[in-house]
C-alpha cells in the first residue's frame, strides 16, 4: 500500500494494556513518593520518553507545556528518562536536568531502559498516550505531534466523562525546593574588553555580568527577553551577540547601555520546507546554541536542525552554511556534511572549530567550506580516552576554546573534564578533571575560566605546561541493537493522520523518507530519498552490524469536510502540521533476526 496516498485507518482504540512504569533510579518531582500506573487510573496519561542530551526532546518539553496547563485536571504528563550516554544514567545528573529545563511534571529515572523496552520505544523523543482505563491508545515519535495529542486528550475526556471513568483533580507533581545561587546552570561565558565576564545564566533566562574575579555580580541583563540563552560572541561593533536558544533567535546586547535588540529569527522554530536564507528577522531558526565571529560573519551552531548557519550584520541576512539537517557524522563539502547537534564554536585563524555533541566529536570547517573531523566516530561511540585522535574518545562535548599555541580546549561535558587536542601532533590529552558538566570556557591571560554548569559557577584554572594522559574507557550506548535477518529488510514508517485531518497533497507528495547507513556498505540497496513511507532494503551479507539512519516527514492538514479553521484576518484556511523524526537504529544481522522494521511516526503499528 502506498503510505503517501492511502494511510491505513487509525486503530486508535486498540486494547493494548499499558506496561507498568519501572525504573531503577526512582521518581523525581513527586515529593519522594513512588508512583504506579494504578495511581493514574481515571486520568489520561502521556509518557514522554526523553533524554537530556537530545535537543529534539527539549523541543517536545516546550511543546507540551500549554497542553499540560490546559488539561491539568484530567491529564498527567510523566517523563520517562531513558539515557543515551553513561553520564545520563547518573541519578543526580537527571535531577539536575529536570531543574535545568524546567520540567514541571513527575519524571521516572530509568537508567537501565526497562520501561523503554517494555513500550518498544525506538527513538528519542517518543510520546505514548494511555487512556483513563490503562490502555495504550497512541504513540508518536519526534516533534510536531502535540496538536494531535491534544485532540485525542479532548476526545478521551468526553468519552470517559460519559462512561463515568474520568477522575478530575490535581496531579502528583511536587516542585523541588528552590536553591539560592548567583548562577543557575550557566551555559557559556565571554570575557569583555573591560576584563569582566558575561555569562548566560540559562535556567534563569538572563545574562549576568561578573567582576574579573568571576564571582562578584555587577548586574543582570534581560527581564523576559531571553529563554535559556547559551552562546555569546563579541562583535566588531563592541556589542555582544547572544544565542537566545529557546526563543529560536539571536539578540544583541550593548554592554555600555544594556540595550537588547533581536537581530535574527522570528521566535518560531524552523521546520522542513521553511526558508533557509533571507532577511534575518523573517527567517525561522531552531535552537541556536552557540555563536562565533569568523570570516566577517556570525556563525551559528544551529543545534535544533544539525547545521551551521551564518548571520551577516551588514546585510541583515541569514543563510545555511553547512549541513543537510540529517543527523550523523559525515565530512566533506559543507552542503553535504552531516552534523549532530553542534553546540560549541571557536574561531581560530583559517579554522572554525565545532563541538558536535551527539557524535561526541571535535570537528572543524575550513575557509574553503570543507568539513573535517579531528576526534569522534559516530552517534553511538563515546568515552574518556586520550592518545592519538583516531582512537581518542569524548562524551557529549558542548564547548571548544582556541588556545594560543594553536591547540584547542574541549569542554568534555559528560566526562566532567577539560580536554586538549593538538593539531600539530594529532594527540588528545586531559587538562583537568572533576569539573561538573563543563559547557564552555574562555581564556583570561595565562588562565582558562571554565563554566561549570552543574556546579553553577565559573572555575579558574591555570593552563598546565604538560597535559595528563588518561587511558580511559570506551562506551557504547546501552540501547540494544535490533537483530535483523540477512537479505531483504522491509522498513515501514507507520503514520496515521490525526482524526479530522488528511495528508496535505496540495503542493506535491506529503511524505518524505530518507534512508542511509553507517557504514555505507551496510546497505546494498534501498538507500536514498523517496516519497513512500516504506522501503525494501537490501543488506550486504558481508556487513554484520551498523546503524540505519532514517529520516521521515509527513504533512497533514484539517480535512475541509470536517470543518475549517479561521485565520486572524477572517479568511478560511486548513490548519496544517508537520510531523518529523530522525532515527538512528543500531542493527545486528543474525540468522534468526526479523525481516520487518516498523518505526512509528504517529499512530500504532497494526501489523
Amino acid at each position: 500500500m502506498n503510505a503517501a496516498t492511502s494511510p491505513a485507518p487509525a486503530p486508535r482504540r486498540a486494547r493494548v494494556r499499558a506496561p507498568e512504569l519501572i525504573g531503577k533510579g526512582g521518581w523525581i518531582n513527586t515529593g519522594g513518593k513512588d508512583l504506579t500506573l494504578a495511581d493514574f487510573r481515571g486520568r489520561t496519561l502521556i509518557l514522554d520518553f526523553w533524554t537530556f542530551c537530545c535537543v529534539n526532546c527539549l523541543h517536545v518539553l516546550d511543546e507540551l507545556r500549554e497542553l499540560e496547563e490546559k488539561h491539568r485536571d484530567t491529564t498527567v504528563v510523566i517523563g520517562v528518562h531513558s539515557p543515551k550516554f553513561v553520564h545520563e544514567a547518573e541519578h543526580q545528573a537527571v535531577v539536575d536536568a529536570v531543574e535545568r529545563y524546567g520540567v514541571h511534571h513527575p519524571v521516572l529515572d530509568d537508567p537501565e531502559l526497562a520501561t523503554w523496552k517494555q513500550y518498544a520505544v525506538r527513538a528519542w523523543p517518543t510520546l505514548v498516550v494511555i487512556d483513563p482505563e490503562g490502555y495504550v491508545v497512541a504513540q508518536h515519535a519526534g516533534e510536531g505531534h502535540v496538536h494531535a495529542i491534544e485532540r485525542l486528550v479532548e476526545q478521551l475526556e468526553a468519552e470517559h466523562q460519559a462512561k463515568g471513568t474520568l477522575r478530575r483533580g490535581d496531579g502528583p507533581y511536587v516542585p523541588p525546593e528552590p536553591v539560592a545561587t548567583d548562577l543557575r546552570f550557566p551555559g557559556k561565558a565571554l570575557r569583555l574588553p573591560s576584563g569582566r565576564f558575561l555569562v548566560s545564566d540559562s535556567t534563569r533566562h538572563q545574562l549576568v555580568e561578573l567582576e574579573p574575579d568571576g564571582e562578584t555580580v555587577v548586574r543582570r541583563i534581560g527581564d523576559g527577553d531571553f529563554r535559556e540563552p547559551q552562546g555569546l560572541a563579541l562583535l566588531p561593533s563592541g556589542k555582544v551577540i547572544v544565542a537566545d536558544t529557546v526563543n529560536h533567535a539571536l539578540r544583541t546586547v550593548d554592554p555600555a547601555t544594556g540595550v537588547i535588540e533581536r537581530v535574527a529569527g522570528t521566535g518560531r522554530q524552523w521546520w522542513q520546507g521553511a526558508p533557509t536564507s533571507g532577511p534575518a528577522l523573517e527567517v525561522d531558526l531552531s535552537s541556536p546554541w552557540d555563536v562565533a565571529w569568523w570570516q566577517g560573519r556570525v556563525w551559528i551552531a544551529m543545534a535544533g536542525v544539525h547545521q551551521l548557519w551564518t548571520y551577516d550584520p551588514e546585510t541583515g541576512t541569514v543563510e545555511v552554511a553547512a549541513g543537510t539537517t540529517n543527523e550523523g557524522l559525515v565530512d566533506g563539502p559543507a552542503a553535504e556534511a552531516w552534523f549532530a547537534q553542534p553546540s560549541g564554536l571557536a574561531a581560530a585563524g583559517d579554522r572554525l572549530w565545532i563541538a558536535d555533541s551527539e557524535t561526541s566529536a571535535l570537528r572543524w570547517i575550513d575557509t574553503g567550506g570543507a568539513v573535517h573531523t579531528a576526534v569522534g566516530t559516530g552517534l553511538f561511540d563515546f568515552g574518556h580516552r586520550d592518545g592519538n585522535a583516531g582512537q581518542a574518545l569524548l562524551q557529549h562535548p558542548l564547548g571548544v576554546t582556541a588556545l594560543p599555541d594553536g591547540s584547542v580546549a574541549v569542554s568534555d561535558t559528560y566526562n566532567h573534564a577539560l580536554r586538549r587536542y593538538d593539531p600539530a601532533t594529532g594527540e588528545v590529552t586531559t587538562l583537568a578533571t572533576d569539573l561538573r558538566e563543563p559547557s564552555g570556557a574562555v581564556l583570561d591571560g595565562e588562565e582558562i575560566v571554565v563554566v561549570e554548569s552543574a556546579r553553577h559557577r565559573l572555575t579558574r584554572l591555570r593552563l598546565p605546561e604538560e597535559s595528563v594522559r588518561v587511558e580511559g574507557v570506551a562506551h557504547r550506548t546501552q540501547r540494544a541493537a535490533t537483530e535483523v535477518a540477512p537479505g531483504t529488510l522491509r522498513l515501514d514508517v507507520v503514520f496515521q493522520a490525526p482524526e479530522g485531518q488528511k495528508l496535505d497533497t496540495r503542493y506535491g507528495p506529503s511524505t518524505r523518507l530518507l534512508v542511509s547507513s553507517t557504514p555505507p556498505e551496510l546497505l546494498a540497496g534501498g538507500g536514498g530519498a523517496g516519497t513512500d513511507l516504506f522501503r525494501e532494503l537490501e543488506l550486504d551479507p558481508a556487513v554484520t552490524e551498523g546503524v540505519l539512519h532514517v529520516s521521515a516527514m509527513a504533512a497533514s492538514c484539517d480535512d475541509p469536510a470536517g470543518g475549517t479553521s479561521r485565520s486572524e484576518t477572517g479568511g478560511e484556511y486548513p490548519a496544517c502540521h508537520v510531523h518529523q523524526q530522525d532515527w538512528g537504529v543500531p542493527l545486528r544481522v543474525t540468522g534468526d533476526g526479523v525481516s520487518r522494521l516498523p518505526l512509528v511516526l504517529a499512530g500504532m503499528d497494526g501489523a
